[in-house]
């Protein structure tokens, strides 16, 4: 796992082989001392002093990580040329670079977290869409929000629990326990709770029945035992029908949210987009959540996460994408 954080926040999946995660157990403690001792030093570097200059210096960062890690350039150019086929070779390399950009800004926003308040959290984000979330807490069923690696994941969650009301977000735990600690202090900070994947559906469940919100990744490759293929940039992706079938047993509402970073105003606009509701047809309803999401990639195309495996798994008998 790279040392730097912000990927490992990046809800970056354990990391596996086969599908079969690592034994934690098995990780050195001084390896987890020094990962965690080095990301703490690199957050520190940019907590302070003006944001245009933090942002160029986490850029830095984010080179280096590209330059140790030619994988993940590597994992971008691919997706790019398979999601935006007719796209010229040019503008699919401007939103690689861009997509590294972003997730420079989500490195700047982790360092300074600890100091965002009720105070100073709209210099950092507004909102565009809350009626959405009021209306849909109105009826009492609890709200789902179907976010993704887009934009600015941990402050949408961080934002909204300091300037409306504290929620859930669900999580996989980071291998490095002490780097997951502190992950954890970090989304817990505005009074928000975590919900271990490996007892999602019970704690999700028992959050919407307060009628309270959850905030869940759904861009995220899964093994073909555990979900479903639906079309992703017109290309088959498998994705966990788990987040549809939650919905419609429970009446929740969804609402697709994202925090989308506005060049104009030089911050956030945590953007939540009109509530629907499950049928009794989650393959449908799965398709319907992604088709929607990939809308707002293209929209946004340089601020998705690109160099993750979003294709990894194949329906049987395909080849290998990567």
């Amino acid at each position: 796992m790279p040392v730097i954080w912000c990927w490992a926040a990046a809800g970056s999946s354990r990391l596996t082989r086969g599908h079969k995660p690592f034994d934690v157990k098995r990780r050195s403690p001084i390896r987890n001392r020094v990962e965690w001792l080095a990301v703490r030093l690199l957050l520190a570097t940019l907590a302070h002093g003006p944001r245009r200059a933090a942002y160029a210096l986490a850029r830095v960062y984010i080179a280096g990580l590209r330059l140790l890690a030619p994988k993940l350039g590597r994992v971008a150019r691919r997706n790019l040329a398979m999601a935006l086929p007719d796209a010229p070779e040019a503008l699919r390399e401007r939103i690689a670079a861009e997509s590294f950009g972003s997730l420079a800004r989500l490195l700047v926003t982790l360092a300074r977290m600890p100091r965002m308040n009720g105070q100073n959290i709209s210099t950092w984000i507004r909102y565009d869409g809350l009626e959405h979330f009021h209306a849909a807490k109105a009826a009492g069923r609890g709200v789902l929000f179907a976010t993704a690696h887009l934009g600015n994941w941990e402050l949408s969650a961080f934002a909204h629990g300091l300037l409306t009301e504290p929620m859930h977000v669900l999580v996989r735990a980071l291998d490095n326990p002490l780097l997951d600690a502190e992950a954890t202090r970090l989304r817990t900070l505005p009074g928000n709770r975590v919900i271990e994947k490996r007892d999602y559906a019970r704690g999700i469940l028992r959050a919407l029945a307060r009628n309270e919100a959850v905030g869940i990744l759904i861009d995220q490759n899964v093994a073909a035992s555990e979900g479903v293929f639906v079309p992703f940039f017109g290309i088959p992706a498998c994705v966990p029908a788990g987040f549809a079938k939650i919905a419609a047993h429970s009446g929740a509402a969804i609402i697709p949210g994202f925090a989308l970073w506005s060049d104009g105003e030089q911050r956030y606009v945590l953007k939540f987009y009109p509530a629907f509701h499950a049928t009794d047809d989650p393959e449908a309803d799965t398709r319907r959540i992604h088709a929607h999401l990939e809308e707002v990639i293209r929209e946004h195309p340089g601020q998705w996460l690109w160099m993750h495996r979003r294709w990894k798994t194949r329906p049987g008998g395909e080849p290998p994408l990567y």
